[in-house]
């Protein structure tokens, strides 16, 4: 079995509730596991949960997916697996101890193990070598490197695809075998190598740029790239619009909506990730720079007022000429977040 296929059965299991081998753990996930008798004297839980629980200091949590191991005196069972995982059930459910924070031997097992979590949409939280499991799925981080490797995408499919703001129009989908995500690309107007592209990534998000949603500027943004392009393709220009299967900044759409529900409790966009032991910024810029290649993109004007993001395009050979700014009004229910994303984010605007 192939690296990749491996990395795609463990995602699968864990999304189903079943358990995954890393290194030298059987591990079963806290938020799907299901089993009447399931239990274990370990845990594999983010540094920022561990935090909550006053076992990392402040500077560990700084890097919240980071892994602790910890155990209890009594030991752990699903429903109390599934407190010490989501910040939800605190209130409800005041966590007994006390816990012990251990040593990781196998330190980049535990890494690959929550960097699985997240891409499967679940939380971050593992019951480790639990009774009462099996058959476990097994997986390494090498596999999960060679799985992200970017070469393994390519160009699927592609058709001209007129829209509402440009009738000249391509629209061109990427996927990799074992990866079910599938990313496009939008070419507004006709790919010349004498202009140089307006491009922006925009990263999924279904309730903005589907429902509507006004707690975040994700749909006005869409809107006003798309338009922006389609101006430069009727001067003579053309744009690319890659649009990212990585909802919430790379945490699927779920723990969005989950770290929605902590924003609701008063804790902003960047507090609310690390609660939930995700990363603020979890998005695959390799993907976007591997979709340019494919496309045959040298050089870009990227629309964006995030200067982290120029950087790490720059750092994955990207050739970003110019930055574009991209900054629409806020409303009532979003004002709280883009002032997160200027004060804690180094946003512009």
């Amino acid at each position: 079995m192939s690296a990749t296929r491996r990395v795609a059965r463990a995602l699968d299991a864990l999304r189903h509730g079943w358990a995954v081998r890393v290194g030298p753990w059987v591990l079963l996930p806290a938020e799907t596991g299901f089993g009447a008798d399931v239990s274990a004297r370990r845990m594999l839980i983010s540094a920022a949960r561990a935090a909550t629980l006053k076992l990392a200091n402040q500077r560990d949590a700084a890097e919240p997916e980071s892994p602790v191991l910890i155990r209890g005196a009594e030991g752990f069972d699903l429903a109390l697996a599934r407190a010490m995982a989501d910040p939800a059930l605190d209130l409800a459910n005041p966590l007994k101890g006390p816990f012990l924070a251990q040593p990781i031997d196998d330190h980049d097992s535990a890494v690959a193990a929550m960097e699985l979590a997240r891409l499967a949409g679940v939380l971050p939280a593992f019951l480790v070598d639990p009774s009462g499991v099996e058959e476990a799925q097994e997986v390494s981080a090498a596999d999960l490197e060679d799985w992200k490797d970017p070469r393994h995408l390519s160009i699927a499919s592609r058709a001209r695809l007129p829209v509402s703001v440009c009738e000249s129009a391509q629209i061109v989908a990427f996927r990799a075998l074992d990866d079910l995500r599938e990313h496009v690309a939008l070419v507004l107007g006709r790919q010349s190598a004498d202009r140089v592209p307006l491009v922006r990534l925009h990263s999924e998000c279904l309730t903005g740029d589907v429902l509507g949603s006004l707690k975040c500027d994700c749909g006005p943004q869409l809107d006003a790239a798309l338009a922006a392009m389609a101006d430069e393709a009727n001067k003579g220009g053309w744009g690319v619009l890659l649009y990212l299967r990585q909802e919430g900044r790379g945490i699927g759409l779920v723990n969005k909506l989950r770290a929605y529900q902590l924003q609701d409790q008063g804790f902003d966009t960047v507090d609310a990730n690390q609660r939930l032991g995700l990363p603020n910024e979890a998005r695959d810029f390799p993907v976007a720079a591997r979709m340019l290649e494919l496309l045959g993109v040298h050089g870009i004007r990227l629309m964006t007022n995030n200067p982290a993001k120029v950087e790490t395009l720059k750092s994955v050979g990207v050739n970003v000429i110019e930055r574009v700014a991209h900054a629409l009004p806020a409303n009532p229910h979003n004002a709280r977040y883009l002032a997160t994303k200027r004060d804690r984010s180094g946003h512009f605007l």
